[in-house]
């Protein structure tokens, strides 16, 4: 019976499985694709999106095949989010071994409105491992998300499950690039042009034969050095910029002239949103004349939530008077198509039935579809992770900063 829950969560995940409907039908909601097309019907199949526009209720009805029907009336509906840096085995613990953070479940992600998730190694490579990690994006898969990893961490030459990150692009499916390798940190040994344009090279022909993204993920930290290990590798050596994909770029402003001027030569650039003050880099980085398309949003979650990403997109469009279309383009169009998720982050035909409803008003949580699997319904988990179907376990953790905005006891 459990083999049986398994084989059903697997081949759900894939939009195929006993729990989803042959189609499943999004009636009136306010589509943005996310450029908004104003009030239109969704209609996903087999995992897909096979229509954007009004559809005939009655002629789906008369192919006598199951239809699960969402009322999106009052929703924006939207791409699922794509977080493309989140620690999913929990924080290293910088503070001794207690202060290590636990994994991240699929319920704590999904309810974030994130329908695809790219898994990273810190600066503890030891007891955070890269089989550990890409066991665990493959129980997140098994769960019905969207998962994928970068193989390494902060080390130079980064570590790796199969001989070279080369290896692990070309042979592991879920492996798309490498990271997140330090730069300018004093948690890491210098990086040389010549090892950072090696492990550029490795990553670019990797993902080259592999149809993968194949990108370097740079964790760029608070040192004078700031963006330069790059430069040098690519004024020296025969690299690109868009072989990169720098993170952290928010750190201070000459980090972000910097990340600037990368970009303009084709660098893609992420901005994490654990300092919770997107508005302010969003607008520099625009009025400084970066590419909008290169820009990306992540949780960087490890202690932070990785809901902070929906949370900072609100407060740029409620306070800030950022378009919604705008800020939605940048956790879901522009990480696709630097990720080379082609398939994802925009509601299309064809494209990947990864959906989510937030209602208009505060763009709050109501569904999540992965694959056209509803995970979350009205806010809520409605799928559950398979271990606890055998446990008698209750797992209740918050965190004191969320006590001390609701006024909680630490329960």
């Amino acid at each position: 019976m459990k083999q049986q829950r398994q084989a059903d969560a697997a081949t759900a995940a894939n939009g195929n499985g006993p729990d989803v409907p042959a189609f499943t039908l999004l009636r009136g909601g306010q589509v943005f694709a996310p450029e908004p097309l104003g009030r239109e019907d969704v209609l996903i199949a087999g995992g897909r999106i096979v229509k954007v526009g009004p559809v005939d209720r009655a002629a789906l009805d008369r192919l006598g095949v199951e239809t699960e029907v969402i009322d999106a009336r009052g929703c924006v509906v939207a791409p699922g989010l794509i977080d493309p840096h989140q620690h999913l085995l929990g924080g290293s613990g910088e503070d001794g071994f207690s202060s290590a953070t636990p994994e991240f479940f699929l319920g704590e992600i999904a309810r974030a409105g994130i329908t695809t998730v790219v898994g990273a190694l810190g600066v503890d490579t030891t007891m955070k491992t890269m089989p550990g990690l890409l066991a665990k994006v493959k129980a997140l898969r098994e769960e019905g998300l969207n998962a994928y990893c970068w193989t390494g961490g902060y080390d130079l030459p980064p570590s790796s499950v199969l001989d070279t990150v080369r290896d692990d692009i070309l042979f592991i499916d879920e492996v798309i690039g490498a990271g997140e390798l330090a730069i300018s940190d004093a948690r890491a040994l210098g990086a040389p042009p010549e090892e950072l344009a090696r492990v550029a090279t490795h990553c670019y022909v990797g993902g080259m034969l592999a149809r993968k993204a194949g990108l370097v993920h740079v964790h760029v930290g608070t040192g004078r050095g700031r963006l330069r290990p790059i430069r040098d590798a690519l004024d020296g050596y025969d690299v690109e910029p868009c072989w990169f994909y720098a993170t952290h770029v928010e750190r201070g402003e000459k980090l972000m002239d910097e990340a600037i001027a990368l970009a303009r030569r084709g660098m893609p650039v992420d901005i994490d949103t654990v300092e919770q003050d997107l508005p302010k880099w969003l607008r520099y980085y625009r009025d400084g004349g970066g590419p909008m398309e290169l820009l990306t949003l992540s949780s960087d979650a490890s202690i932070n939530s990785p809901r902070v990403v929906l949370e900072q997109i609100r407060v740029c469009v409620w306070e800030h008077g950022h378009p919604l279309e705008t800020v939605l383009a940048l956790a879901t169009r522009n990480t696709a198509r630097i990720l080379k998720l082609g398939h994802k982050g925009e509601l299309k035909e064809g494209k990947a039935g990864d959906v989510l409803l937030l209602e208009e008003g505060s763009l709050e949580v109501v569904h999540v579809l992965s694959a056209g699997r509803v995970l979350v319904r009205d806010g809520r988990l409605v799928v559950g992770e398979p271990f606890l179907e055998d446990s008698n376990r209750e797992i209740r953790l918050v965190g004191e900063k969320v006590n001390a905005a609701e006024g909680g006891d630490g329960g």
